[in-house]
């Protein structure tokens, strides 16, 4: 009897990080950071995992948007669907009812996205491999089949992607044992959450430091002054040699962007990240020309890889930050890297978020693996907060992530964690009620 996909199971899953305000910013002053979790069960007991990330309430919109997936995945063959993930994304996101909900953005997007990834993990636990070298192993063609380039050949055809991942093949060998060996480049976050006081802030950059990581980022946007003071504290703890990195989470208009970067310059931040509303490619060109030569840097709510084709082309973003949990998938994500590399433009995951880390650590590994093979002006978000609810949790040393040995993608949770952090009547809710 042929092994089908038999459920699609979902769980509400929030963790009350507001109580320390760990992930607070401009624009979030207090996120429970979340999980609307999937699990894709097969009628052989095989299972692949995904998740959409969010900051507490909204998580039941995704949950529902998962639920509406179920009559695309139920009863389909897991050979059907291993054997031809592109094929499978595009039936998700093409579905004519539900792309009317987007199309290709928005919470439907991103269940969608979570179901594609499960069904990755799911393909890539089957190979008894892990999810970066699962990817690497296919061939150019395989991978550019996987890609929908629907809207994209104005700037990317599927000859130039073949073109790109062939002449990354030379030298794959070698840089695999590199990244075995050294691990792969990670800044960190840790420090710079706008909600903890200064001696939080010099405590956590002293032992940035001392972890060996030589980029860390401080969230701004809320008071200038307060932003000016932050980061004068930062750059006397850190030195000269670390760099700094600030994200505003899309706080400011254009104007006052310009502005409030400009008093903040002295202070050579490496990026500014967000600046602006995250659909404005526009916006985001005059505040790069406005700040030169700051960075600018964006991504994590950059809906889909339209959104991306067009920051490329106009020149209006430095540093591509793309998001495993954001867009379509892993697909949709493979197109986002072959763009960057068609544009020179280098790639600094997004993963400020539970399972974040555990999951985009693979699609950079790859990069650098299949596609830009370079890790120059590339790091890892990195963020030491939840990493335990997870089978296979990210590994960090001397400010690099260690390379993964275990089949899959990353986003399996523990039951134990699932359970006890379910809302909203996980015991971790309901003993503080």
């Amino acid at each position: 009897m042929a092994d089908v996909i038999e459920a699609l199971e979902t769980e509400d899953v929030r963790f009350p990080t507001s109580r320390q305000l760990d992930g607070s910013d401009a624009m979030n002053p207090a996120p429970d950071y979340s999980a609307a979790y999937c699990v894709l069960r097969t009628s052989a007991g095989e299972r692949g995992h995904g998740l959409v990330f969010t900051i507490g309430r909204g998580n039941e919109v995704e949950l529902a948007a998962l639920r509406a997936l179920e009559p695309l995945v139920l009863g389909r063959s897991v050979e059907e669907i291993t054997a031809d993930l592109g094929g499978f994304a595009r039936r998700l996101v093409w579905d004519s009812p539900l792309r009317w909900l987007g199309p290709e953005k928005g919470a439907m997007h991103m269940a969608a996205g979570a179901v594609i990834n499960a069904a990755w993990d799911l393909a890539a636990r089957r190979a008894g491999k892990p999810g970066w070298q699962f990817l690497a192993e296919l061939s150019p063609e395989q991978l550019v089949d996987t890609v929908d380039f629907r809207y994209l050949t104005d700037a990317l055809t599927p000859d130039e992607a073949l073109d790109l991942l062939r002449a990354a093949a030379i030298g794959r060998s070698e840089r695999t044992e590199r990244l075995r060996a050294d691990g792969y480049p990670a800044y960190t976050t840790t420090p710079g959450w706008l909600g903890y006081d200064d001696a939080q802030l010099v405590r956590r950059c002293t032992e940035a430091v001392a972890e060996g990581f030589d980029l860390i980022k401080l969230k701004v946007g809320a008071d200038l002054d307060a932003d000016r003071r932050r980061l004068r504290l930062a750059r006397e703890t850190v030195g000269d040699k670390v760099r700094i990195a600030i994200d505003a989470n899309q706080v400011w208009g254009v104007p006052d962007a310009i502005g409030w970067l400009r008093a903040l310059a002295e202070f050579e931040p490496y990026w500014i990240e967000e600046p602006t509303a995250p659909d404005d490619v526009l916006g985001h060109a005059a505040i790069r020309k406005g700040v030169h030569p700051m960075r600018v840097a964006t991504g994590e709510h950059v809906q889909n890889r339209v959104m991306f084709k067009q920051f490329l082309q106009s020149e209006a973003l430095d540093v591509v930050q793309l998001d495993a949990c954001r867009v379509g998938g892993i697909n949709e994500n493979l197109a986002i890297l072959l763009l960057a590399a068609k544009f020179g433009v280098p790639v600094c995951p997004h993963a400020g978020g539970v399972g974040l880390c555990e999951q985009v650590q693979h699609l950079s590994m790859f990069d650098y693996l299949a596609v830009s093979g370079t890790t120059e002006q590339r790091a890892i978000e990195y963020m030491d907060h939840l990493h335990e609810h997870f089978i296979t949790p990210v590994r960090i040393e001397s400010g690099r992530y260690l390379v993964p040995a275990e089949p899959g993608f990353g986003a399996a949770m523990h039951p134990e964690s699932v359970a006890a952090y379910r809302f909203p009547d996980g015991p971790k809710w309901t003993e503080v009620r």
